[in-house]
């Protein structure tokens, strides 16, 4: 028997890959640097992070196909090779004085990198863990999500003590480093492949694989209901997670008093429970179901979004807060499993990218819409009962995408039983 690379090596080569590229969550690090040495306007700098973003979406749509063709070794390479020279050329743009080269760079072919990179790891982690598909792609997302917390004081030491431009270029050859070493050693398992001790228990019949409703390929996958139905669920749960992400200090000063200091040491602690709750909610779905998991993300986030703006007393506002970044993480990191249960595994890389197009929109709007009822109110909180009114329609449709699971399954059944009768009747 031809020896199959450990599992659990191939998850920490996921991990290597999205700890790096989640360092784009700590680009708060370079905004005041980028303004105090250029004049630059604060949006002129956060425009960098918007179009890195933006372009991450973009890239794991249009490069879905890439990864599936050509596999996750090549394809972590390639997120490596772009990453890498965006972060190591964003030092010459600082050197340059140039913004245009920092979008380009940091923005444009570090987000491309980010698209490739995100979706390569968790696409190959579904196919290597079927018995524990939400914990595997759940324990990847979660080092993007906690990235920043490991990114931003080694970015503060670096900027303090080599100057801005080198920190992009000690950062960008790090990166190349780490993720083109993660990337050399991730693989697909072969074909048919299951662990061990699982394949035991299903021969004993002490466990029953789930089975997929379909395998799909991408473009199939897009002229169904149930694609659209996930788009909209990952769309409204970021826009509405990423816009309080973006407006908790201010939220947090305004709503109960806090102090400039202790409101920013809240956004790091509840950068925690964004992580947390990554591999927290993923596992969890291993056991209670995806569709399960999504709806009481929503039927949580209407009640906390709704009970926000008028909490006035700093425990329940930090417990609601919390509980609120988690549903946030937990959004991402369940989504891979959900697109397998659904579609199968067969192009779920490029399935995946074709929803991260989700992201890449919210990522927009949602920063967006809270910046613009903060200037038309005079208060971030205002924007949260309208979030709390978007979680309603993200609610119902996790409901909805119930019934088209419901009708695809029993069409499953009946195609079994009549294979079945037509063996019998041969």
């Amino acid at each position: 028997m031809a020896k199959t690379k450990n599992r659990w090596l191939i998850a920490a080569s996921a991990v290597g890959i999205h700890i790096s590229i989640g360092s784009v969550y700590a680009w708060s690090n370079f905004t005041n640097p980028l303004i105090e040495k250029f004049g630059w306007s604060a949006s002129q700098v956060q425009f960098t992070f918007s179009l890195a973003i933006l372009f991450l979406g973009l890239s794991a749509a249009f490069l879905g196909h890439f990864v599936e063709k050509y596999g996750p070794r090549a394809s972590g390479l390639l997120s490596a090779a772009f990453f890498g020279v965006g972060v190591f050329g964003s030092g010459f743009a600082v050197n340059a004085g140039s913004l245009e080269l920092l979008y380009l760079f940091y923005g444009v072919l570090g987000g491309i990198g980010l698209g490739v990179g995100y979706i390569a790891p968790v696409s190959t982690l579904v196919k290597w863990f079927p018995d524990k598909r939400g914990m595997a792609t759940g324990l990847a997302i979660m080092g993007f999500g906690f990235a920043a917390a490991i990114s931003s004081p080694i970015m503060e030491m670096l900027i303090t003590s080599v100057g801005l431009a080198n920190t992009f270029f000690v950062l960008g050859a790090a990166y190349f480093l780490v993720m083109g070493g993660s990337s050399l050693y991730m693989a697909r398992p072969p074909e048919g492949w299951l662990p061990a001790g699982f394949k035991a228990k299903l021969e004993s019949k002490a466990k029953r694989i789930a089975v997929d409703l379909s395998q799909l390929t991408a473009n199939e996958s897009i002229k169904t209901r149930r694609f659209y139905y996930l788009w909209v669920m990952l769309f409204i749960n970021v826009t509405c997670g990423i816009a309080i992400l973006s407006a908790a200090k201010p939220l947090a000063q305004e709503s109960i008093g806090m102090s400039t200091a202790a409101a920013a040491a809240l956004v790091g602690v509840l950068g925690l429970f964004n992580g947390i709750g990554r591999i927290g909610w993923a596992s969890v779905s291993d056991y209670i179901g995806r569709p399960n998991t999504y709806t009481i993300f929503f039927a949580l986030q209407i009640v906390l979004f709704a009970l926000l703006p008028f909490t006035t007393a700093a425990v329940p506002f930090q417990i609601m807060l919390a509980i609120v970044y988690t549903c946030y993480g937990g959004g991402f990191a369940s989504i891979p499993a959900y697109i397998g249960d659904l579609f199968g595994t067969k192009q779920l890389g490029a399935i995946h990218g074709y929803i991260l197009t989700a992201w890449a929109a919210a990522g927009l709007a949602g920063p967006l819409f809270a910046a613009w009822m903060k200037d038309t109110t005079g208060s971030y909180a205002n924007s949260l009962v309208f979030f709390s009114g978007l979680f309603v329609v993200a609610l119902i449709v996790s409901l909805l995408i119930r019934i088209d699971i419901r009708r695809l399954r029993e069409e499953n059944e009946r195609q079994a039983a009549n294979a079945n009768t037509r063996t019998i009747a041969s």
